[in-house]
């Protein structure tokens, strides 16, 4: 079957990670690229236990849904998978993605999906980037075929789909405002310009490593270099060209990072110039970010899923409100003033005690943040310190929750569970374990990251018991 071309496939649905589905007699063809309606040409060139995976080689008929991809660097980039599918289409995709989720996994029969709410930016909406530095960057197959004597090897980009060693230098991206491409473009020049070595992940070796850089719509920009060996001379020179050259930067910070891989948490930030954070509100609401807090990174769309969180939870003043996988205590805050108590709980020891500095800033007196693992936390003693909850709100990592959190609350029972996930199909994982003592009320979409196949989902449950 490998190799073997199948002509005139008409692809059929949108899958995981820019992906396509087509299908062929009994056959289920996984396809990189391509929009359902596409009909084309595909050549099978991998089996896996219960599909295929395929290449488009010839196009037949484009799709209805089909767009002009707005980036240079789409179909090799490893972001933004969907910009060749129209944006009303992505929206149409999103819902029905969650719906068949909860019907197929969370065995949910007779509900509805809310329309999805849109994003108002459909591009440069983020506000958090990280770009890898390398000295062997991707070659474009134009680059290959010119056969020129010598090609600048050196890139800073993102990363080609599933290669951790492989990164794409990007020219201009798409998702983040200004000066995002003109910082990390000017800090290339002037490294090329100074012959400074790009860190080799396999090797393990190099100066520049990674740049992280982070905004806020109170107009703080936050620049984070992470280099891959001590080398003050060249850090100095480096930074102080940064600061320099981009005096609108509010916190400027380094990292010396020399184990195998970019994750910061870990490690010591020094900061060159200004803050060590920048700050973010919400409605009347001041959050300090530092380079290791954790943060949503479309503004606009969190304040809506945060009102609707509100509005959803219909939080009543004389309610006690857990708030699971708290992070820095965002929602919790945000919730607050609507209810008696909110006990956030998180395993993020930092992100407890950035929850716990923020309350305090802005002056919340019943908002309490405990560290801690949430199956091992969430005890009967706890309960009974605490206060057993009318309501709780889970907004869990993308693997969803641990089955013994699920089971505790159930134990716990409480009014209403308020369900925030940004995986639809552990959420719905989760849903069909909760389904024997609650009752699915409402669901809403969020599409928070236009141009990907990434959508929130926040459910209701009301309990039955």
């Amino acid at each position: 079957m490998k190799n073997k071309i199948i002509e005139k496939v008409e692809i059929i649905d949108v899958a995981k990670k820019g992906m396509s589905i087509a299908k062929h007699n009994s056959l289920t063809i996984f396809i990189r690229g391509g929009v359902p309606g596409d009909i084309c040409d595909i050549k099978i060139f991998k089996r896996r236990k219960k599909y295929f995976e395929g290449i488009i080689t010839k196009l037949h008929k484009h799709s209805i849904h089909k767009c002009v991809p707005k980036c240079e660097h789409f179909g090799v980039c490893g972001g933004c998978k969907w910009q060749n599918i129209k944006y009303p289409s992505q929206l149409k995709f999103k819902e029905k993605e969650v719906f068949e989720n909860l019907k197929r996994i969370g065995k949910l029969e007779d509900f509805k999906v809310q329309k999805i709410i849109e994003s108002k930016d459909k591009f440069y909406y983020r506000n958090k980037m990280e770009f890898s530095y390398t000295q062997n960057r991707w070659l474009t197959q134009e680059e290959i075929d010119s056969k020129k004597d010598f090609l600048e090897r050196r890139g800073c980009g993102l990363h080609i789909p599933s290669m951790f060693d492989k990164v794409l230098h990007i020219n201009h991206c798409h998702l983040q405002k200004e000066p995002s491409n003109e910082i990390r473009n000017s800090i290339h020049e002037f490294s090329i310009q100074n012959n400074i070595e790009y860190y080799n992940i396999r090797k393990q070796t190099g100066l520049l490593r990674n740049l992280m850089i982070r905004t806020s719509s109170k107009k703080d920009i936050m620049v984070l270099v992470q280099f891959g060996m001590n080398d003050s001379n060249r850090i100095d020179s480096i930074m102080n060209f940064i600061k320099i050259k981009f005096p609108q930067i509010t916190s400027l910070l380094y990292t010396i990072n020399t184990k195998a891989n970019n994750t910061i948490y870990d490690q010591n930030i020094i900061c060159f110039y200004g803050k060590k954070y920048i700050t973010e509100s919400l409605e009347n609401l001041n959050f300090k970010i530092g380079p290791k807090s954790f943060f949503q990174t479309n503004i606009n769309q969190t304040k809506i899923l945060y009102e609707k969180t509100r509005e959803i939870a219909d939080i009543q003043k004389t309610n006690i409100v857990y708030d699971l996988y708290t992070g820095t205590g965002t929602i919790a805050q945000f919730i607050s003033k609507n209810a008696k108590k909110v006990i956030g709980i998180d395993t993020v020891r930092e992100a407890i005690n950035a929850a716990k500095k923020s309350t305090k800033d802005n002056k919340i007196k019943n908002c309490h943040f405990f560290h801690g693992e949430m199956r091992k936390i969430l005890t009967e003693t706890f309960l009974k310190e605490n206060g057993r909850p009318n309501i709780i709100i889970s907004d869990p990592p993308r693997d969803g929750m641990h089955p013994k959190v699920i089971e505790m609350l159930l134990k716990v029972n409480a009014d209403k569970i308020v369900y925030i996930s940004c995986n639809s199909s552990t959420q719905a994982r989760d849903i069909e374990l909760l389904n024997k003592s609650y009752k699915v009320r409402y669901i809403q979409p969020i599409d928070m990251f236009p141009q990907t196949h990434h959508v929130e989902n926040i459910i209701l449950l009301e309990s039955i018991i």
